[in-house]
């Protein structure tokens, strides 16, 4: 039995480096998986299968990204298990006060108080609509097969069981594509707010 979950840690630590290495392919590989385990871990905080698959997408995204920051004295499993719960966490935490905020704009009989909802001003408008553009322009730069599915996850609102069906592949390869293709578009938005600062600041 042990020689089995050495074996299953030295496999693991393979695809890490051959991942930290470049090779998407090896991460794909860990995400197949462990991601059915890790939903089940998530789904226990967020009481819903899509919000849980969704936290499991940001776990995995944080996870890839912190890759040379992974000790190889423990399990992939281990670290990416705590990265999830950290997620769960504080995806309730934010969930909390986002429906005391929601609260706070809400009459006594539930209705919606609109008086309390500040409108943008020009310049908010404007950054809205210059981010816009360059998520379009930067999603239209992605691979069909993966412009397809973050299409049909993030502007159709479909599961990932339901875009396997369409685009007839397994899920995992959709969640692959989905996680690939929202790290694009979270570097681009966050190239576009570097820049926005860099301009505010020369302005001021």
């Amino acid at each position: 039995m042990s020689k089995k979950k050495s074996s299953n840690k030295d496999i693991d630590l393979a695809l890490v480096r051959r991942a930290r290495a470049g090779d998407y392919r090896a991460f794909d590989l860990l995400v197949v998986k462990y991601q059915s385990r890790l939903i089940s871990l998530a789904f226990k905080f967020s009481k819903d299968l899509q919000l849980a698959e969704d936290i499991v997408q940001d776990s995995l995204i944080k996870s890839f990204k912190s890759l040379d920051s992974f000790r190889e004295d423990s399990s992939f499993y281990t670290w990416v298990y705590r990265i999830t719960v950290n997620t769960s966490k504080n995806f309730l935490v934010s969930k909390k006060r986002k429906d005391e905020l929601l609260a706070s704009d809400m009459h006594e009989d539930g209705s919606l108080d609109l008086n309390s909802i500040e409108t943008d001003n020009p310049e908010n408008l404007l950054k809205a609509s210059e981010l816009k553009e360059i998520l379009t322009s930067t999603l239209n730069q992605l691979g069909e097969d993966t412009k397809t599915a973050l299409t049909l996850r993030e502007f159709d609102g479909l599961s990932y069981e339901q875009i396997s069906e369409i685009v007839n592949c397994p899920v995992g390869t959709v969640r692959s594509r989905i996680f690939r293709g929202r790290e694009v578009l979270e570097e681009a938005i966050k190239k576009y707010k570097i820049e926005d600062r860099s301009l505010t600041g020369a302005k001021s």
